[in-house]
């Protein structure tokens, strides 16, 4: 599906949406875990809902219900209450399900639930939609055999990928390409069967903070484990239980950044609501990276809850940016990079090749059909913006694009049309519900000022 974004330019007051992080962390968990959790404000879109219904099919049993504002600072309208199967304590996932199940386009949902689906003795496969089928998860698949778990997959480490159990332990060398491979196994480890011992050699990690956001998980929950300070080594004994997971989810940085992003194109102020400058995710970096190109960053804090105001008022300059803890940036990173004074680097990103799409090769053909000259590199982007002495943007040209059905490539490239000379057309617009619902009716909504 097609949609156009005509250029304008963005003001107000924005809510983001619960953070898919959090969401699905705290939803595996919770359907692992004994008794029943009551999740607050999660992130409804498509991503979780097929978390949930993995979840559902392993024997969690899931209600949903509307939830109170007061209670959701990331602007989630429902509540989820989960009863969990009590992974720990029964020694497995149960019986496995009849079919497989459908990750949809949630590479999160596929590597974390495949390895705790690899606790059960039941074989359990796993599918998804054509973009899934062509991640390859051979490191984790590897690790999880060496940890006695059965696995068969398509070619090259592909879903369909079959696991089963029993979770045997032993010390497996995990290279951590995405930060998914290393989440997967402490998610689960501790759920293993007492008498196991699980020790994890990762020679290789990307994307840092989402491992520091996973592991605040697990100290949540006081489970006990070994690690080397820059996380290169784990231990974790098995025999632990999840309790229930209650409480609020924070808002989406990552999600944030294209809102934000666009107010510093158009000039806004935006304020957003619902984040939380002290919360684990890494993407919360893109406010530094938004200040330093020279937008207006400003945080608040009034009667207990933060907000963030963005703005500006002058060109915005190039830089110099590392992305490797924040890989998915560098969609929005290139972007804004289109529209600032002088030559911006993103580096250190190879990974970006290994999402939805090749985020690299795709933005530098997207973002070059509008005008903007980049050139591509092994590991990032190099992308040039046009002059912009007066203070005034340097303009892209309208035209048509092409979405990939990427939801971040999608939402990068509306927030580029802001300030193109002309109307964008991109396709794919459907995939920015993948984590955020609404978006594009966000800014077709505006009023052009």
């Amino acid at each position: 599906m097609y949609g156009i974004i005509t250029p304008h330019k963005i003001t107000g007051t924005i809510r983001i949406p619960p953070s898919k992080s959090h969401t699905i962390r705290r939803l595996l968990m919770a359907a692992l875990g004994a008794g029943v959790s009551e999740i607050e404000g999660p992130l409804d879109s498509l991503d979780t809902r097929s978390c949930l219904e993995v979840c559902r099919s392993l024997g969690a049993v899931i209600e949903a219900s509307p939830a109170l504002q007061a209670d959701c600072p990331g602007g989630g309208a429902v509540r989820w209450s989960v009863r969990g199967i009590g992974a720990g304590a029964a020694g497995g996932t149960g019986k496995g399900p009849d079919k497989p199940l459908d990750v949809g386009n949630s590479g999160t949902t596929l590597f974390l639930a495949l390895a705790a689906a690899a606790l059960g003795k039941e074989p359990i496969t796993f599918t998804g939609d054509a973009q899934i089928r062509r991640r390859s998860g051979t490191p984790l698949l590897q690790a999880l055999a060496g940890l006695g778990i059965r696995v068969s997959s398509s070619p090259q480490g592909c879903a369909p990928i079959t696991v089963q159990g029993p979770w045997k332990g032993g010390r497996v060398r995990l290279p951590c390409p995405t930060s998914q491979y290393l989440s997967a196994l402490l998610l689960a480890a501790p759920l293993a069967p007492a008498g196991t011992c699980t020790e994890i050699e990762v020679p290789l990690l990307n994307e840092k903070p989402y491992i520091e956001m996973t592991l605040a998980y697990l100290d949540a929950q006081h489970v006990a484990y070994e690690a080397a300070a820059d996380c290169s080594w784990f231990r974790i004994s098995g025999g632990a239980s999840y309790r229930p997971m209650n409480g609020p989810v924070p808002g989406d940085f990552s999600s944030a950044a294209f809102p934000a992003c666009a107010g510093a194109i158009t000039g806004g102020p935006v304020r957003l609501l619902g984040l939380d400058p002290e919360d684990k995710q890494g993407d919360k970096v893109f406010f530094t990276m938004l200040h330093d190109l020279g937008a207006e960053v400003y945080w608040e804090k009034q009667a207990g809850t933060w907000a963030v105001r963005v703005s500006r008022k002058g060109p915005l300059r190039a830089g110099s940016f590392d992305l490797n803890a924040a890989p998915d940036l560098l969609p929005i990173m290139a972007v804004i990079a289109a529209y600032a004074e002088g030559e911006t680097a993103l580096f250190n990103v190879a990974h970006a090749r290994i999402k939805e799409t090749d985020r690299i090769a795709v933005m530098a053909r997207e973002l070059g059909k509008l005008g903007v000259w980049t050139e591509e590199r092994p590991d990032g982007l190099r992308i040039r913006g046009g002059a912009a002495s007066s203070g005034n943007l340097p303009v892209l040209r309208g035209g048509r694009v092409e979405g990939h059905g990427d939801h971040r490539v999608v939402m990068a490239l509306a927030v580029a049309a802001l300030g193109a000379e002309g109307p964008v057309e991109i396709g794919d617009v459907e995939a920015a519900d993948v984590t955020y619902p609404g978006f594009l009716a966000l800014l077709a909504d505006t009023p052009l000022e």
